[in-house]
């Protein structure tokens, strides 16, 4: 599979809405369970106008990921250092666009000088998260009616920004 990772253009907001909603209604039955309020209220917002509004924020770092031309996944980072969206297309899945989509959104939070990442996670999500280092610190109900998980990674260590700039100590003590 050849993978591209871009920032995002309202060009894409179409294909990207595609690609949430595919998300959400095939990869999240085990947070949704079919349920038509949560699903309808979930998809709400999930419109290529919404998207491409989302998509031309100032405040918000977008990303798509291109395979074979095609979208088939997005990324969004706000300002505030919280991942709003990482979601793929079902058949992209387990083939490293999400770990590419992160390490992207990783990198571009860690330029800004963000400190820590959050983001609320469904149960599909999880172990993705888990894995890549995110604490988990409990569960959170959705506006949407999902209990979503509530994951956080510190960002300003070497492993994940070696560029970041290095903490200034409170004191001159050794601590040997």
């Amino acid at each position: 599979m050849s993978l591209e990772i871009r920032i995002a253009a309202s060009t894409d907001a179409e294909a990207a809405c595609t690609v949430l909603r595919r998300s959400i209604k095939e990869c999240c039955e085990l947070d949704h369970q079919n349920d038509p309020a949560i699903l309808d209220a979930w998809l709400g917002n999930k419109t290529p106008q919404m998207v491409a509004n989302w998509f031309s924020s100032p405040t918000n770092f977008s990303l798509v990921a291109i395979s074979e031309g095609a979208v088939v996944g997005v990324a969004l980072l706000t300002g505030a250092g919280k991942l709003a969206l990482c979601y793929l297309l079902p058949e992209a899945r387990g083939h490293g666009v999400g770990k590419a989509l992160l390490k992207r959104v990783e990198e571009q939070a860690c330029s800004w000088g963000v400190k820590a990442l959050q983001l609320h996670s469904t149960a599909t999500g999880k172990e993705f998260f888990a894995q890549r280092g995110y604490i988990d610190a409990g569960l959170v109900r959705s506006p949407y009616g999902v209990e979503t998980v509530f994951f956080w990674k510190q960002l300003d260590d070497d492993a994940t920004c070696p560029n970041a700039p290095k903490r200034k100590k409170f004191c001159n003590c050794n601590t040997a």
